[in-house]
């Protein structure tokens, strides 16, 4: 199992949806339309969203084992 990073090259804006595809074996886009879909349901997405983008570390910096 790979490690869950945002990738440097290939992202928008914070290459959350872009770590996720890749980590289900979808394309970014497809990620990126569900994303868009699931934000007109009520729920926090969007704050989701935010945690993740702030707690997954960018592709190449040094991770420590939990």
């Amino acid at each position: 199992m790979t490690a869950l990073a945002r990738p440097t090259h290939g992202r928008m804006i914070g290459g959350v949806c872009a770590a996720l595809a890749r980590r289900f074996g979808t394309s970014a886009t497809t990620m990126r339309v569900l994303f868009l879909l699931s934000c007109l349901l009520p729920g926090p997405q969007f704050l989701l969203y935010i945690a993740l983008w702030i707690l997954l570390p960018a592709e190449g910096k040094s991770q420590t084992a939990w």
